[in-house]
């Protein structure tokens, strides 16, 4: 395979997580009646660029399709997390009702709500149907396409540059990193700006964070690779910002690199030189992930056969990617962990990829009272223990395994 940014052959396994069927392919009854589609799931670093990317094997339309069941808005920290950044970046910007807003992987609507609620221009592009229909239900344009050049160029034709473009989280799902990235060279104004937000490579490492692997990610990003990368598609980063989103993740600022209207800020020259002190740099930092991530699968099905044996019941929380991951990985299925609770409904009474856990909704936790609480989604983790504190009353409690186990 050749490096999705800069065409290098591969040649450094980063981590390989064996084989799993895309983390998002939820099945229904029927469906347990018919095979799943399983894909390896390895994860290479470019010596070149330093680009850290999982082997091609599934196609993008595949793990985004139009049943796609993962909704923003069930997640109360991941909106007020929205709701405090159209706060702040529209009185940092000054934007108002003649501004333009454009949110790529708009999804249903959980982040533009707020910018329409301040009645700024504003419409999303975003590939999955049902995600889409969500958001056009709370009043909000949607563009039902993947985006790249081709969509860009053909709406920068029809007078819809923005001032602001957004992409939160969605950097890391693209397979055609640089097609991705030129498209916001031409939808931008010529003084416009970008912001994305990804998971930074750094916590990744260090927090043992491997469950966040997973098919619909084909990139896992340092600040050196973007800069790289947008530098190659006509962007230049002027700040950035860490922020506890999804473990620890990076919020980027971009201007088109002929704009020159912002300066560069220290912080972007300050991290850069972090993750070099780290050896983001250096391809010896990439080894040895793998015997971290096996230590910590390791101890996650030990403690749920000693929780068995011990007469104990365990179920899960959170149907997220992050679970998939690691019971595929782990190879753990309902014997083990009987069920897992999830507040979504497009997920409830459907079955986890690859392992076929059932997805049950908080009416069985509280009908079942189980003695331990595995929290999948750990980046969300005070939120569920808020959520479901009542599991106190039976003596219940939660158990964490990123980046090491933890029972609360």
């Amino acid at each position: 395979m050749l490096c999705r940014h800069c065409s290098a052959e591969l040649k450094h396994i980063f981590i390989d997580l064996g084989s799993s069927p895309p983390s998002n392919s939820y099945l229904s009854e029927e469906a347990l009646k018919e095979p799943e589609q399983w894909y390896p799931l390895k994860v290479m670093v470019c010596d070149h660029c330093l680009l850290v990317q999982t082997e091609d094997f599934v196609k993008v339309d595949t793990m985004f399709a139009s049943d796609y069941a993962y909704f923003s808005s069930y997640s109360t920290s991941l909106l007020d997390h929205a709701k405090n950044y159209v706060e702040d970046v529209t009185s940092k910007f000054y934007l108002n009702s003649n501004s333009t807003v454009v949110e790529v992987a708009a999804n249903d609507g959980y982040l533009l709500q707020y910018i329409k609620d301040k009645n700024i221009q504003c419409y999303g592009i975003e590939p999955t149907h049902n995600t889409a229909q969500a958001a056009r239900e709370k009043g909000i344009e949607i563009v039902e396409e993947f985006f790249g050049v081709d969509v860009a160029s053909r709406l920068e034709k029809k007078g819809r540059q923005a001032d602001l473009m957004i992409a939160n989280n969605v950097l890391p799902h693209v397979p055609d990193i640089n097609d991705f990235v030129k498209g916001f060279s031409i939808l931008l104004k010529p003084n416009g700006f970008a912001t994305f937000e990804f998971q930074h490579l750094l916590n990744l490492i260090n927090n043992n964070q491997f469950d966040t692997i997973y098919h619909e990610h084909y990139s896992y990003l340092s600040l050196t690779a973007v800069c790289n990368i947008f530098d190659f598609n006509g962007l230049t980063v002027f700040d950035v910002e860490q922020i506890p989103t999804h473990g620890g993740s990076l919020r980027v600022y971009a201007q088109l690199s002929d704009s020159g209207r912002y300066k560069v800020n220290t912080n972007v020259l300050d991290l850069k030189e972090k993750e070099n002190r780290e050896g983001i740099n250096s391809i010896n930092t990439y080894r040895g992930f793998q015997e971290k991530a096996e230590d910590i699968k390791n101890n996650f099905v030990s403690f749920l056969i000693k929780t068995k044996n011990n007469g104990h019941s365990v179920v899960g929380y959170g149907a997220a990617a992050k679970g998939s991951t690691l019971l595929n990985f782990s190879g753990v299925r309902p014997d083990l962990l009987p069920y897992v609770i999830d507040k979504s409904d497009a997920k409830q009474n459907k079955f986890m990829p690859g392992s076929r856990v059932p997805i049950m909704s908080e009416i069985q936790l509280k009908k079942d009272k189980p003695d331990y609480i595995v929290i999948f989604p750990w980046n969300i983790q005070d939120e569920v223990i808020e959520q479901l504190a009542y599991i106190r009353e039976w003596g219940g409690k939660f158990v964490i395994f990123i980046p090491s186990m933890k029972v609360i």
